[in-house]
């Protein structure tokens, strides 16, 4: 097999992906007990939601949904919404009754596209602990637990529609150790990047393709790794926010601009790590979104924080060392690497930057 043929195989094993960048934080779940009820308040996509649910509803297929056909299509689907909400206590299932409660689909791009679902249901006698699962999230979310102890909240994060570890029913039940925190946030902060976050991916592969060489790449990184830290702290922190109909389109046109430019120039310029820095910001407030709707207790945000950054700086070295040993270790050397390798990779990557940007830009 040539050394084209190399090249291109795994990014046509990438294009069944590239409509669906990663979804951490679009999702997320607050799930409250008092002493006889349970109740959980559901905050997802509005266009995601209905187009899952509504071929099992019998919907046809509408090309554009505005706020009122989203909430009589899913009002119309609760009972089928309440199927795929499962809450458990001490292992025994309690029925969930939901209803649809906020549909908020702005025509400002700047505001977010959101409905908030509430499922409730019945909690039994000196139950111990409670579980959840819900199977209409297919990507990572949070779920954030609290009793009618008045304990302070725990968070999870689940993989779609994995069920999470039992939230003990108890104010003097065991908080998460500083070790679970951070093993918990540095494994999301991985997958974060890798498998979930292609956008990001390809925007470290954007870096790489550049130069080979360690000094360049180095350069980039760094720049890129200090201006995501920077907005990442600060939106945690509430400092600063963006709103998503914003960063998402930024995040995919930064992607297009370092696949263009490493068309354009075989070396790193000036401007290069200053344009990195400036994108750098960006993503960052795209990996603290999931994070920064979480109200994490103090004592959990420096740990998780820290962690978590760490997780997506353990998963960017992995792609790039993945890209150097699979290809450019082999042949970055040969005279044909640039024309064979880089440009048609950069093409590819620039063309999935360009469509992500319209996609989120006009996406409903």
């Amino acid at each position: 097999m040539t050394a084209r043929r190399l090249t291109l195989v795994p990014l046509f094993w990438l294009l069944p992906l590239v409509a669906q960048a990663h979804e951490i934080g679009t999702s997320n779940v607050r799930l409250t007990l008092t002493d006889k009820t349970w109740s959980a308040e559901i905050t997802t996509a509005p266009t995601a939601l209905a187009n899952k649910i509504g071929p099992q509803a019998g919907q046809p297929r509408v090309a554009n949904l505005d706020a009122d056909i989203v909430r009589a299509r899913l009002t119309a689907a609760t009972r089928i919404i309440a199927d795929y909400i499962e809450v458990r206590f001490d292992g025994v299932v309690s029925p969930a009754r939901v209803t649809v409660t906020q549909v908020e689909m702005p025509d400002d791009i700047a505001r977010p596209a959101f409905v908030v679902l509430r499922a409730e249901g019945d909690v039994p006698a000196q139950a111990k602990a409670v579980t959840w699962r819900y199977g209409l999230v297919y990507s990572t979310y949070a779920v954030v637990f609290s009793d009618a102890q008045g304990s302070e909240p725990g968070t999870q994060w689940l993989d779609g529609d994995a069920e999470s570890k039992p939230f003990p029913i108890s104010a003097s039940g065991p908080p998460p150790s500083r070790i679970e925190i951070v093993t918990q946030y540095l494994s999301l902060g991985f997958r974060h990047i890798v498998p979930e976050g292609l956008d990001h991916i390809l925007f470290v592969l954007g870096i790489f393709l550049l130069t080979p060489r360690l000094k360049p790449v180095l350069v980039q990184v760094t720049a890129f790794t200090v201006a995501h830290s920077v907005t990442l702290g600060l939106t945690m922190y509430g400092v600063l926010s963006m709103p998503p109909q914003i960063v998402e389109p930024l995040i995919a046109l930064s992607i297009a601009y370092v696949a263009i430019e490493n068309i354009l120039t075989p070396r790193l310029t000036p401007w290069r790590p200053v344009v990195v820095f400036g994108f750098g910001l960006v993503h960052g407030m795209g990996f603290a979104g999931a994070l920064a709707e979480l109200h994490l207790p103090r004592g959990e945000i420096i740990p998780a924080l820290v962690s978590f950054n760490v997780g997506i700086e353990l998963a960017q070295l992995t792609v790039i060392a993945v890209a150097y040993f699979a290809v450019a270790f082999w042949v970055s050397d040969r005279a044909w690497y640039r024309a064979r390798v880089v440009m048609p990779a950069c093409a590819a990557i620039a063309a999935t930057g360009l469509f992500w940007t319209v996609q989120r830009i006009f996406e409903v």
